[in-house]
């Protein structure tokens, strides 16, 4: 990168906004941005809570927006209708116990520290298995609690035996 951009970048996001925004982001949420707050030198508390909200932020417009999007976007476009598709068997596949458990389901598969399994695809797991936003919410935020809590133990393990 060049040096007046990367000069530019660190002017205007402090290693903080860094870890915030990488939670954001689907497939590496809290699962990545914690053990970068880890690196970067941030208290592990303030890593732990600026992860878990930046990860939780984006749940509130998937449950809310997701589903009529993705109809319309379906509607007009046979390629996004076929990969929601994949996604539905997908999603199926990987979370038949949230279907079975409902929001207790819901939780632990967002718990989970493993690629796709966080808030995003439960987001959309919670669509699919029809939970309503008052109990998809409270059971992904806790779920995003307990992945939290879980990639901080690993995380700070992980520095003390490096």
């Amino acid at each position: 990168m060049d040096n007046a951009v990367f000069q530019w970048f660190n002017h205007y996001f402090s290693r903080e906004w860094a870890v915030f925004f990488t939670a954001w982001l689907p497939v590496v949420e809290l699962r990545g941005a914690i053990p970068l707050a880890i690196s970067l030198g941030i208290p592990p508390l303030k890593a732990f809570w600026l992860s878990v909200i930046g990860n939780i932020i984006p749940v509130i417009p998937l449950l809310l927006l997701l589903q009529p999007l993705r109809e319309f976007l379906c509607k007009h476009f046979a390629l996004v209708e076929r990969f929601f598709a994949w996604l539905d068997r997908r999603t199926v596949k990987k979370g038949g116990y949230i279907d079975k458990y409902g929001a207790l389901g819901l939780i632990l598969f967002t718990a989970i520290p493993l690629p796709t399994t966080g808030a995003w695809t439960a987001s959309f797991a919670a669509i699919i298995f029809k939970i309503r936003f008052r109990y998809a919410f409270p059971a992904i935020l806790a779920g995003i609690l307990l992945a939290g809590i879980i990639m901080l133990v690993l995380s700070l393990t992980g520095k003390a035996i490096l």
